[in-house]
């Protein structure tokens, strides 16, 4: 035994045993193979609670963190999704198998070449990959039913709420002065103002664009993908 655990033993142990309830997003992270989207020498370590390193001084996020902020998207199968950082595309994947089509935008073009080619091989013929500032958005794409950013902002971009279909949802971590962030899910009101829920502290790298945090911190963090 080299210690590796499967995928079932991933979403039993790290997603079910945390709270995890959605049947359709557990589903969705047992059927992607996440050893494909991992460097071939963290292929035993693939569905390990943690995050992996895959180039571009970039990570794959934790199977925890991707199933979270998908199961608060809310996804149904015809839902038009705009995902900001595409990573290696695992996140990207699970979201397509939730969603009807995925738009998954990455400012290193590198990471995005690869991500689309890892995607295509596996027939996620329902993803589009772009490359550019994900906090600007996809207008060409829009609207969106929802929009999913595992990098922290100073708040939510004006673009990303611009984009957002009538009762969708936008999933991010908040990052305030002090460094501290918060994943937030939100939605716009009746009265076009935009309703908030926390769903606890996280860690993530920052988002980088015109409306994002234009500095590195340094530090381990979460990056999906």
């Amino acid at each position: 035994m080299d210690g590796r655990i499967s995928s079932d033993e991933m979403v039993s142990r790290q997603l079910e045993a945390r709270g995890i309830r959605d049947p359709a997003v557990l589903a969705a992270m047992r059927t992607v193979p996440r050893e494909l989207f991992v460097p071939q020498e963290l292929i035993a370590r693939a569905h390990d609670d943690t995050p992996l390193p895959i180039g571009a001084e970039q990570t794959i996020s934790q199977p925890y963190i991707v199933a979270r902020m998908l199961e608060a998207a809310e996804l149904g199968p015809t839902a038009r999704v705009l995902d900001v950082g595409t990573g290696s595309g695992y996140a990207a994947a699970v979201t397509a198998e939730l969603a009807m089509h995925v738009v998954s935008i990455e400012r290193i073009p590198e990471l995005a070449d690869a991500a689309a080619r890892r995607l295509r091989s596996l027939g996620y013929a329902g993803i589009t990959v772009l490359v550019g500032d994900g906090t600007l958005g996809a207008p060409e794409h829009a609207p969106f039913d929802a929009i999913i950013a595992a990098a922290a902002g100073p708040d939510i971009p004006p673009a990303w709420v611009a984009q957002l279909a009538p009762h969708g949802r936008i999933v991010l971590p908040i990052e305030a002065a002090s460094g501290h962030q918060e994943l937030i899910v939100a939605s716009v009101g009746d009265g076009g103002s935009l309703i908030r829920r926390s769903l606890g502290a996280v860690l993530f790298v920052p988002l980088i664009g015109d409306a994002g945090l234009r500095r590195r911190r340094p530090g381990r963090r979460h990056r999906r993908g």
